[in-house]
């Protein structure tokens, strides 16, 4: 099976399916078409399969152009049709692993995408989980659930785990340029996912197990988790010692060695710094260990929308205002800057937090024109951006992007709140939070 699966790959017969066609899956599908490998993806959603067909994106640094190219080579097909699963030789799962209300795991989407996947499994294929999850997930949960049609893990079929690494818009890093861990449950599969993401990726890091390559993915995020915590918590104590937390990082990035800068925020965003650090401390439960870093991290970066609420409350009470019944102009619905991903941004915590204090909140991002409906704020979809102008009582930068840069925000002549030192210019109604 092995050798088959390989003799596959280097003449290029080999057939790639992806199940999830997000901001990790759409890149896969991309990549291995571009290589010459015939690469299907899977989703739900017809709309997004449509639009993918047609030769249009749905991700704003994902441009048409690149998916028209990858359809026009045939080499690039999207599809609801899960039987279509059979013709693959590789199924690749990057579907969402969120948390649940108890801000434990939220599984759903892997074990039904797996149970998807098991109903057409056949010999001679190799199953990959690219979602970030929790150490022991591809062996507790995924293969018992792809062997309950009969076939066997490494008899019949191998199953691994290579965790996904996309920041979306970075220019600098994309998917084939980033090194891809590659972990499975035995010799014979790591070395068949090795040579499988070879051929995309500028260089594959092989561990010795799929617990090994998911608890790399966690250490990743908990060390970035951990490290956004503390600067925000030195942003509130230099804040009271009237110091900008901004330049002193700025100071201390000058340092060649032993620092790597970190910058605060109005909480975290994005599917996995928010999410990943709690799969590791709900697991470690399990095995009697407190995690107290990653909870503590947890605490500091949650509470950061009410600081900046507060902040808000602060910047109305210098011109006379209270919060209740001003009006509030929000920029940045995104977690980050210059890209169209609103999954987990503080933003929606910020609208909630303002309008439960009594403030009318409107929002403008030029990359969210509409909020789309989330897990955990469905209040809010179908609002609408609105323009940026005169008439608020108060302005508050939750995301950096560009189009904000070039505005003069001291002409509003209000508060202006700036989370993300976005504003470079000092004028008596800017406040950093």
């Amino acid at each position: 099976m092995k050798q088959e699966l390989i003799k596959k790959i280097e003449n290029k017969t080999f057939v790639v399916g992806v199940l999830g066609l997000g901001y990790v899956g759409l890149p896969l599908n991309l990549c291995f078409a571009e290589k010459g490998f015939r690469s299907i993806g899977f989703d739900i959603d017809g709309k997004k399969v449509d639009s993918l067909n047609a030769g249009t994106s749905y991700i704003k640094h994902i441009p048409s152009e690149r998916i028209k190219k990858a359809r026009q080579s045939g080499f690039f097909s999207a599809t609801t049709d899960f039987t279509t699963m059979k013709e693959c030789d590789a199924i690749l799962i990057a579907v969402p692993t969120p948390l649940n209300k108890n801000r434990e795991p939220d599984m759903e989407y892997v074990i039904s995408s797996t149970e998807a996947v098991a109903k057409q499994l056949r010999r001679n294929q190799i199953i990959v989980l690219e979602s970030t999850t929790y150490p022991g997930t591809t062996d507790e949960l995924v293969v018992p659930i792809l062997e309950k049609n009969g076939l066997k893990v490494e008899k019949d079929f191998y199953v691994g785990f290579s965790p996904e690494r996309e920041d979306p818009n970075n220019k600098e890093y994309r998917t084939e340029t980033i090194p891809k861990v590659v972990g499975a449950t035995s010799p014979e599969g790591l070395e068949v996912a090795d040579k499988l993401y070879q051929q995309i990726v500028v260089r594959t890091v092989p561990v010795s197990s799929t617990r090994v390559a998911e608890a790399t993915k966690l250490m990743e995020n908990i060390f970035r988790s951990v490290n956004i915590a503390l600067v925000n918590e030195l942003k509130m104590a230099f804040m009271k010692m009237d110091i900008d937390v901004w330049e002193v990082i700025e100071a201390a990035r000058t340092k060649p060695f032993g620092y790597m800068p970190f910058y605060p925020g109005p909480g975290l965003g994005g599917h996995c710094i928010p999410i990943d650090p709690f799969y590791l401390t709900w697991k470690a439960r399990e095995y009697g260990v407190t995690t107290r870093f990653i909870e503590l991290a947890g605490e500091v970066n949650t509470a950061m929308p009410s600081f900046v609420v507060q902040r808000v409350m602060d910047a109305l009470n210098e011109v006379g205002k209270p919060l209740k019944g001003s009006r509030v102009l929000l920029l940045g619905l995104a977690y980050k800057a210059n890209v169209d991903d609103d999954r987990e941004s503080p933003s929606y915590e910020l609208i909630k937090e303002l309008e439960e204090k009594g403030a009318m909140v409107e929002y403008n991002d030029p990359f969210v024109p509409v909020i789309r409906m989330t897990r955990e704020h469905p209040q809010y979809a179908g609002k609408k951006s609105v323009a940026i102008s005169k008439g608020f009582d108060a302005i508050l930068i939750s995301t950096a992007h560009d189009e904000y840069k070039a505005i003069d925000f001291e002409s509003f002549k209000v508060p202006v709140v700036d989370s993300r030192n976005l504003v470079r210019s000092d004028f008596p109604l800017l406040f950093k939070a």
